[in-house]
Parts: structure tokens; sequence; C-alpha cells
């Protein structure tokens, strides 16, 4: 896997937290170094272990699908990049709530919601015989740094930019998935 492509998708899956971190930089009546390293820190997390968990359950079934991994990589990346897009299109906020969203319960939820197009994606790379342990880094660095800078730019664009964030997102993942169906069928 290139390094583009694997930014690319990095990207791609922090798009989603980084929506997130924008409501919540805006939410919070003051945003604090500690507010920024919470969220930061656990979104990151997540997005780092949610594909090394896909991965692993993936490469224990790689095997069996290996004549038609490609289409599962397609459909998974066109899964997830077509839900973030149907997501920003319904302007659904419901997941930034009254109080701290960088503390306790909300944090966790906040951090697994974000990160489920991550297990996706270990899954996709371990059916395409990809290692998880630089793309599961670079997930989690970009998603935690772009998490900051959501909350940092919460504060100063407004809540009108968070589905444009998420629509450049699944289009991004929709871009992959054909890329890697192209590679596998035309140039094969």
């Amino acid at each position: 896997m290139s390094l583009l492509t694997l930014f690319g998708i990095a990207i791609a899956l922090a798009m989603d937290a980084f929506a997130v971190a924008l409501g919540a930089g805006l939410m919070l009546p003051k945003l604090t170094g500690r507010h920024l390293f919470r969220f930061g820190f656990h979104f990151g997390l997540f997005q780092a272990l949610m594909p090394v968990l896909g991965w692993l359950a993936g490469t224990s079934v790689r095997e069996h699908i290996e004549s038609f991994d490609h289409w599962l990589a397609f459909g998974l990346l066109t899964a997830v990049g077509g839900k973030m897009l149907w997501e920003a299109c319904q302007g659904d906020d419901e997941t930034l709530r009254k109080g701290d969203p960088t503390r306790g319960l909300s944090l966790v939820m906040l951090s697994i919601a974000t990160s489920i197009d991550a297990l996706a994606v270990g899954l996709s790379l371990a059916v395409l015989g990809v290692t998880i342990w630089t793309p599961a880094l670079v997930i989690g660095l970009t998603a935690g740094i772009l998490t900051v800078f959501g909350m940092l730019f919460g504060r100063r664009i407004g809540r009108a930019w968070g589905p444009r964030v998420e629509i450049l997102g699944g289009l991004i993942l929709l871009g992959i998935g054909i890329k890697i169906l192209f590679e596998h069928t035309l140039l094969q």
C-alpha cells in the first residue's frame, strides 16, 4: 500500500472525529488544554485500535476469501464512505449533547462511534494482505491531530462546516474503494 493511499485512508477515517470535534469546540464554553488532550488522545487511541481489531478478524478468514477480497474491500469502503455521506446529508447532530463531551461515558461513546469505520478498514487491509501496525499508527496519530485541530477550528468556523467535512471523508473512502477495485480487476 502506498503512503499516499495510507494517508488518504487515515484522513478519511478522521473526518468523523474532526466533525465531532468541531461541534465540541463550539459547545464548550471554555476550551482548555485538558479538553484538547482528552478528546485528541481518546479519538486517536480508538482510531488506532479499531483497525487492529478488524485486521485480526480479517486475517483469520483471509485464505478463504482471497479470490474475491478486492470486491470485499471495495464493498466495505463503499459502504463506510456511503454511510458517511448519508449521515452528513441528514445533518444529525445527536452526538453533541449538553455538557462536557470530553469526559466520562460521553467521551467513550463518541470515541467508539467515530472509530467504527476504522474496524471495517482494518478488515479490508487484512483481506488485502497489508500488515496493520504502520497503518494503525498513522490512522491513530492522524485522528488525534485532526481532532485537536477540529476543536480549535470549531471555536472559529461554526457548525456549518461539520457536514462538509464528513462529505469529503466519504468521498475519499469511495475513491479509495474504486482505486482498489480498479487495481485488482483491470491491472491484473
